[in-house]
């Protein structure tokens, strides 16, 4: 059971279109986000709802920038008494292709700073996380990379993918997430 979604991505407009930023272009695309009331609390925006599949899910932006996401995390997760097994961090992969999303738990952090600081917030590595596929660059600037826009190209396989993502986001909500990893360990959506 998920308790809290929680989107990592950097604070402002001038941040909305980069790499970086997919899953909170995600959380923006999904079926439900017109029933999201977000509220500014836990250095960060939350709202819940109560008709996924179970009696409440969280859902978090935190505002902080991507490096201390996980000072909003831990936050939430102590105020509202969520372990970290029902704790899901959808964020952007460089290890994956673009039309690639994989579900895991635990883990390695791969260099994501917004995955080690909620590391260091939470005490473990061992919460849910739901990768985006945004491909590794073919220079060395991979800060200069995460930081700059999707291609045109990159937005529409974007607009591809982003239903599906939703379609597995909804049943991780309703049912057992270990039962989807057969098939979603790491799926590309364009084959």
């Amino acid at each position: 059971m998920i308790t809290l979604v929680a989107f990592l991505g950097n604070y402002g407009s001038k941040y909305s279109g980069n790499r970086h930023n997919v899953a909170w272009q995600f959380a923006d695309s999904l079926p439900f986000a017109h029933k999201l009331n977000w509220q500014h609390k836990f250095k960060g925006s939350y709202a819940s709802l109560d008709n996924l599949g179970q009696e409440r899910v969280y859902f978090l932006k935190p505002e902080t920038y991507m490096n201390l996401s996980g000072d909003s995390i831990g936050e939430l997760c102590r105020f509202f008494k969520i372990p970290t097994e029902q704790v899901l961090i959808v964020h952007d992969e460089l290890e994956l292709l673009p039309g690639t999303i994989s579900l895991k738990k635990g883990g390695g952090l791969g260099g994501h700073n917004g995955l080690r600081s909620t590391k260091a917030s939470l005490g473990t590595a061992d919460f849910w996380r739901l990768r985006f596929g945004i491909g590794r660059p073919n220079h060395e600037d991979i800060a200069g990379y995460v930081l700059s826009d999707f291609t045109q190209d990159e937005k529409i396989i974007l607009q591809q993918i982003f239903p599906q993502g939703a379609e597995l986001l909804e049943k991780i909500l309703s049912d057992n997430p270990d039962k989807l990893l057969p098939l979603w360990s790491k799926r590309n959506l364009l084959n």
